[in-house]
């Protein structure tokens, strides 16, 4: 009987090992590895946040995702103290000379960064880049301005002051913005630009997208940009945009997954603001992970290169069918493609870690 215990004992061991390995699909995570670390962009967090928590179920892995800023992202893979870094703004070629190595952009979604505003009443609103530029550059001052009532015809906008509200922290949302700004509007191309950070004309600064997101509740007469997804959750509005075609497009699922419609370079660094497509949301854009192209650096294990490969390569298949329930949508098939390239090619010690 104590052998066919032992036996019984041993069967099961093996069965539940087996058992564990196919539960992991198609990442093949090693059991060594039972944790990653990541740090950057505010604008995907809520998705990262569940998206993370359900590849924790599916393979026993947490990833730890510090959402600080794409800037602080990009600061922490500089000083290679995460896994990955993640950024709403793609590296310009002197960034990733900065770094020292090269580095791979994987997109994981495309999110919509809106207009969101206060005001009594919250009327739908229809803006178009030159007045919302002009805004920004504090040129138009009320809300009851002509320009503004021009493209609100019977809208009762009020005699009160606006409140310009951006971010204070370096941030890729902010590149996004600021890039449509610069694409719509030669007068702030020339007087202000894009990037992570800017010299703001005019307003008032809150860190993170949450941190806007208050600023606009807190202060009547408020306009700021955030991300979709924070809109949404906290029954904000967001004005409706004239897009490249001339049509006015609420920000959408459908309407920012159509900007990313096209011919996308091999790299897959690419700002789709201003898409041609006529029925694109004009300010919609990918947010990427960063990695290092090389995974043999600073102490890292192969198994940490392979877990890191085989979580990126869920977030790209399985992990897209989380984005839509928070205001994300998926990449299409040609991003998610080329991205599964990029992952592909990452390496250890200059060989390939695809399995």
């Amino acid at each position: 009987m104590k052998t066919n215990r032992r036996f019984v004992t041993a069967t099961a061991v093996v069965i539940t090992a087996v058992l564990m390995l196919s539960g992991c699909g198609s990442t093949g995570q090693p059991s060594a590895v039972k944790a990653l670390t990541g740090a950057g962009a505010t604008f995907p967090y809520p998705l990262y946040f569940k998206m993370f928590d359900v590849y924790a179920g599916a393979t026993g892995v947490k990833v730890n995702y510090n959402s600080i800023g794409s800037g602080g992202g990009i600061r922490a893979l500089t000083d290679k103290t995460v896994d990955f870094g993640a950024s709403d703004a793609y590296l310009t070629d002197e960034e990733e000379a900065a770094m020292g190595a090269p580095v791979l952009h994987i997109p994981t979604c495309i999110g919509a960064v809106v207009l969101s505003y206060n005001l009594e009443g919250n009327p739908a609103l229809s803006l178009d880049g030159p007045i919302v530029a002009d805004i920004f550059l504090g040129t138009i001052k009320k809300w009851n301005d002509p320009s503004i009532a021009s493209l609100n015809p019977g809208a009762a906008l009020p005699d009160l002051p606006i409140t310009v509200v951006h971010r204070s922290d370096g941030s890729g949302t902010t590149s996004i913005f600021t890039s449509y700004l610069s694409a719509v509007s030669s007068h702030w191309n020339s007087a202000v630009g894009a990037g992570k950070s800017v010299s703001w004309p005019a307003g008032i600064g809150g860190k993170g997208n949450d941190g806007v997101a208050g600023m606009i509740s807190q202060n009547k007469g408020a306009i700021g940009y955030i991300e979709l997804v924070y809109a949404e959750q906290s029954a904000m509005p967001a004005a409706s945009l004239r897009n490249s075609s001339g049509a006015f497009i609420k920000p959408s699922l459908s309407s920012s997954a159509a900007a990313a419609i096209g011919i996308l370079p091999d790299d897959l660094r690419v700002m789709i603001v201003n898409s041609p497509a006529p029925d694109a949301y004009p300010i919609s854009a990918f947010t990427w992970i960063l990695v290092y192209k090389e995974q043999q650096y600073a102490g890292r294990t192969l198994q940490q290169a392979q877990a890191l490969h085989n979580m990126l390569t869920w977030v790209l298949t399985d992990g897209q069918s989380v984005n839509e329930s928070l205001y994300y949508a998926k990449l299409p098939q040609a991003a998610v493609e080329k991205a599964l390239a990029l992952v592909n090619s990452m390496t250890y010690g200059g060989a390939t870690i695809a399995q």
